[in-house]
């Protein structure tokens, strides 16, 4: 899968949309879509992130939120596919950036919406590191 030149989406990215649409999709989307786009979504708000990391954050959750995209949302299972693609692009590209404690945030936010075995499956963050 190709990724789709998401830096487009950057004025897609308001802090209000975010939080509604995570609330919205959270079960459909999973764990994994959730907790990355959590780990983003925290590592923005650190002053510890260069501005071009800042830049791709705000790139990629905006596609996240944007209706239009290239896999459309609303196609069951498919319609998330290319957000999580994403959203694990720029989270190996920004990782050494993401201290523990956002890690532990967005694990602590996750249990709003998931159950423990729900939350056992983001527990190999090997998914995220750069390779």
């Amino acid at each position: 899968m190709e990724l789709p030149d998401f830096m487009n989406y950057a004025n897609k990215f308001t802090q209000t949309d975010f939080v509604e649409k995570i609330a919205r999709i959270a079960k459909r989307a999973g764990a994994k879509l959730v907790y990355a786009a959590l780990i983003l979504y925290y590592t923005l708000q650190s002053d510890k992130v260069s501005a071009t990391n800042k830049a791709m954050i705000i790139g990629a959750l905006g596609y996240m939120i944007s209706p239009l995209d290239v896999v459309p949302d609303a196609i069951p299972i498919a319609g998330l596919t290319d957000d999580l693609a994403v959203l694990l692009f720029v989270l190996k590209k920004v990782w050494t950036d993401i201290d523990p404690d956002i890690q532990t945030k967005a694990k602590e936010r996750l249990s709003k919406w998931f159950d423990e075995d729900e939350i056992a499956e983001i527990n190999d963050t090997d998914l995220f590191k750069e390779e």
